[in-house]
């Protein structure tokens, strides 16, 4: 799934330090929060305020022309000196006397801000995008008439141009905070600054042609109730600002990355190399997996999993009757024609279709509440399936717009069940994303913040738990869709060594590598692609069999002691029932759930 991210009284100091910022005035405002709920509430209005592009990735429109300079030294300051403030409130909350509901909506809340404020300690700010993240990759999906930025009114489009105006002032902070890095010597390893410079100057953002620039799509499919003197006097000013500021600002950034910073940046791979390196990603970790296990015990577990599931592999393997290692097994389903038994797209969407109707009457013996919004499985769309990969995309509160699980097929006989159908279903869509994102923002009782909150942990380690269901609902039967959800199960326990390995030195980009590809059906590029992402974001890929085994240990467990009072059905509702939580939040409120079913 795409990423869902989410990150008072304001005392007169704050608010003096907040006006002061030199590159952008502070949005926020003073407000006086008497109680739990409002405290959450007013956290949650204001930090949308700080990142108006999440409210518009919300559907909020309000802040839709704003794009503050947040890596800047005193936006971060002043964001900073809110959460702080955010957490005196939380003081004088009476945390014995809230209810068990409102305890963790406390939990979560506290737990963010403390983990933003820690997070700014290692300055984040000194790299401020990598080939893998960041405001320079994302901003032409915004200005592309495609993505989350609408493009329906006039004012859409004056929104969008004070938006392009601003994009300079934030690559310049870029530039200044780059070079902030190469000072404290807390840089990116040159293999990831050299995919970065081809991305600054790709033709898409930087070509003068409006057919082959992203940021003229707008401008290209104009709304049919537009005039003509609209569209020219649009179209013009597109042209300028797109031509004079946004493709110089990626320009200047490529030159920028290859003749300062790439000499500049390192040849290790690891965090580990970097000044407090060794805490830096130990902090990672817990962020990411929202735990306090040591990145020594994640390598453990990773080991301990990528050898059981070697050894699952081998038995379907001998049931499959091949006789080779298993590493050429492995490398055997990628082409085996019987890992792809279909010859049109029609064929695969009906094989999807087939899983849910397979799996809908056991949906019940394990779900007591379901989402109101609908589902929908579609192809995606010709112009983008090329390089897309099979996503879900949530759909809105208010049900408008269906959750919609896209699966891209450029070719449908080359589409390898191995690569995990039945198990990729699970996950993306029911019950996995779909059933976790629509329950939460369905949820009107929940603050906003934990509404359209996002844990990778949490989110990412119940839809990989959903995969693990699939013999419960009569999957995985066929041996090529049982390699595909081993081979699912595989990437993530991989993600723990690989991880692990590479920032505490213990493993090098190349190794890393042919690890991956001795363990994972994937080709050279595939798994470099997937490496050098875990180097460009520490940590982020634990999340996910972190978060499953969890969920995992927490059902057993409770199966155990609760015995025949232990109903699956409700322990899945309560797990969903406030929606992504730290995992150890999720400890506490499911040990009282255990509790309230004695």
């Amino acid at each position: 799934m795409k990423n869902i991210v989410s990150k008072s009284i304001l005392g007169l100091s704050l608010i003096a330090s907040l006006i002061s910022c030199k590159k952008s005035d502070s949005p926020l405002t003073k407000v006086t929060p008497s109680n739990l709920d409002s405290i959450a509430a007013n956290y949650y209005e204001q930090y949308l305020k700080l990142y108006p592009l999440e409210a518009t990735s919300q559907g909020d429109l309000r802040y839709n022309d704003q794009l503050p300079i947040t890596i800047d030294k005193d936006f971060i300051s002043g964001e900073v000196a809110f959460y702080h403030s955010v957490q005196k409130q939380l003081e004088n909350v009476d945390y014995k006397s809230l209810s068990d509901e409102k305890k963790v909506v406390y939990d979560v809340l506290d737990y963010t801000l403390k983990d933003k404020i820690e997070a700014y300690a290692y300055h984040p700010e000194y790299i401020p995008f990598t080939q893998f993240g960041g405001l320079p990759l994302t901003f032409p999906l915004y200005g592309s008439g495609e993505g989350s930025q609408p493009f329906k009114t006039e004012k859409d489009y004056s929104d969008w141009l004070k938006r392009m105006e601003k994009f300079p002032e934030w690559m310049n902070a870029a530039t200044d905070n780059f070079r902030e890095g190469i000072n404290s010597k807390v840089v990116l390893p040159k293999k990831l600054v050299v995919k970065m410079i081809p991305q600054m100057r790709a033709e898409e953002i930087t070509s003068a042609d409006p057919d082959k620039n992203i940021f003229y799509g707008p401008i290209n499919n104009f709304p049919k109730d537009f005039t003509k003197e609209q569209k020219e006097r649009l179209s013009a000013s597109y042209k300028e600002v797109i031509t004079k500021k946004i493709i110089p600002a990626y320009t200047q950034m490529g030159d920028f990355l290859e003749k300062e910073y790439l000499p500049k940046a390192r040849d290790t791979d690891g965090y580990n190399s970097l000044p407090n390196g060794k805490e830096i990603y130990q902090f990672y970790v817990k962020s990411w997996t929202t735990t306090n296990q040591s990145p020594q015990a994640i390598n453990k577990t990773g080991q301990q999993q990528v050898a059981m599931l070697r050894a699952e592999m081998e038995k379907v393997k001998q049931q499959v009757g091949f006789t080779g290692t298993l590493e050429e097994f492995i490398s055997f389903v990628k082409t085996d024609p019987k890992a792809m038994p279909y010859t049109s797209s029609e064929e695969v969407m009906g094989a999807f279709n087939g899983i849910l109707a397979k799996i809908t009457p056991k949906l019940k013996t394990m779900f007591s509440v379901t989402p109101k919004t609908k589902f929908e499985i579609r192809q995606t769309e010709k112009f983008r399936e090329a390089s897309a990969s099979a996503e879900y995309i949530q759909g809105t509160p208010d049900g408008k717009r269906p959750g919609i699980f896209y699966v891209p097929l450029p070719d449908p006989a080359k589409f390898n069940v191995t690569s995990g159908m039945e198990s990729l279903f699970l996950h993306e869509a029911i019950p996995g994303h779909h059933y976790q994102v629509s329950l939460q923002q369905e949820n009107t009782k929940l603050p906003k913040f934990m509404r359209f909150g996002w844990f990778g942990a949490y989110g990412e380690g119940w839809a990989h738990y959903c995969e693990t269901l699939g013999p419960e609902f009569g999957l995985y039967t066929d041996p090529y869709q049982k390699m595909g959800y081993l081979s699912d199960q595989m990437l993530r326990a991989v993600r723990l060594v690989v991880d692990t390995g590479l920032h505490t030195g213990t493993m090098k980009r190349e190794e890393a590598i042919k690890y991956f590809l001795s363990n994972i059906s994937y080709d050279e590029a595939g798994a470099t692609a997937e490496v050098e992402r875990y180097m460009a974001m520490p940590g982020q890929a634990l999340g996910y069999k972190i978060g499953s085994l969890r969920i995992r240990e927490l059902r057993e467990k409770y199966q155990k002691e609760l015995g025949k009072k232990f109903s699956l059905a409700k322990f899945h509702d309560e797990v969903l029932s406030q929606g992504c939580l730290p995992l150890d939040v999720l400890n506490r409120k499911m040990e009282l759930w255990a509790k309230k079913q004695k």
